[in-house]
C-alpha cells in the first residue's frame, strides 16, 4: 500500500493552450486540439449530458470557474448549498436512427461516500435536493444545435418527489414527469421552475435569496 497521500486531485481549469509534451520539449499538439477531437459533437450522449449540466448550472447562477467534478455524488450546487443532479435525454442521436429516441431518464440511488470513514455508504441513496431533467428537445437533424438554448426543455423536481413515487425508482419517462411535474419549462423560465422546486424540497436557499434581493 502506497504511504504517498491519495487524496482527490486539487484539478485546475485550463485555457486550451497547454501542449503535450514528449521527452521534456513541446509538441505541435495542445488541450484545445484534444477538446476539439474528443467533444465537438455535443449532440453525442456523452457530451450532451455535461453539456447539458453546464448549461443549467448558467441557468442557475452556479460558478463554474472551477472544473466539473465528474466523480461527485451529484453534479452542481448553488451559492445556497442546493444540490443539484442533472439527467439528459434527446430526441436525436448522432448515428443514423429509424425513430426518435425516447425521452428518458436513470434515477437510481447510489451509494455514497462516508466522509468519515471514506467507505461506501451502508444505504443506497439521491444526493441532491432536486433533480434538473433537461431534454434537447429539437427534432430535425439538418437544424439540431445544442449551443441553441431555444432547442432544450426543463424539468425541476424536488428529491424526494423522485423517492416518493410508487413506479420505478431505476428510471422515470417524459409522460411520468408530466404528471409529476407539469409541463416542462424553456432555459428562461428554469430558475422559477429551479427555485419552486427547492422551496418544496424543504431547502431554505431560494428563500434566502429572495429575502436578500429586496433588503
Amino acid at each position: 500500500m502506497s504511504d504517498t497521500p491519495l487524496e482527490a486531485i486539487d484539478v485546475q481549469r485550463r485555457s486550451g493552450n497547454e501542449h503535450f509534451r514528449a521527452a521534456g520539449e513541446a509538441t505541435s499538439f495542445d488541450v484545445l486540439d484534444f477538446w476539439r477531437w474528443s467533444t465537438s459533437d455535443l449532440v453525442l450522449n456523452v457530451t450532451r449530458g455535461v453539456l447539458a449540466e453546464y448549461i443549467v448550472a448558467k441557468a442557475l447562477d452556479v460558478c463554474t470557474d472551477k472544473p466539473r467534478e465528474g466523480w461527485a455524488e451529484y453534479d452542481l450546487e448553488t451559492s445556497e448549498g442546493v444540490r443539484i443532479e442533472v439527467k439528459s435525454s434527446a430526441y436525436l442521436q448522432s448515428w443514423p436512427q429509424k425513430e426518435y429516441s425516447k425521452i428518458s431518464f436513470l434515477v437510481q440511488k447510489r451509494f455514497g461516500m462516508d466522509p468519515e470513514t471514506k467507505l461506501p455508504e451502508a444505504t443506497a441513496r439521491r444526493h441532491a435536493h432536486v433533480y434538473v431533467f433537461a431534454v434537447l428537445a429539437h427534432r430535425d437533424k439538418l437544424s439540431v444545435e445544442p449551443l441553441d438554448l431555444s432547442q432544450w426543455e426543463f424539468w425541476a423536481v424536488p428529491t424526494r418527489d423522485l423517492d416518493r413515487r410508487t413506479r420505478s425508482q431505476h428510471s422515470i419517462t417524459a409522460p411520468s414527469l408530466r404528471r409529476l411535474a407539469g409541463e416542462p419549462v424553456d432555459f428562461w423560465h428554469l430558475r422559477a421552475a429551479f427555485d419552486s422546486a427547492a422551496e418544496r424540497a424543504g431547502h431554505p436557499g431560494a428563500e434566502e435569496r429572495d429575502a436578500g434581493q429586496h433588503e
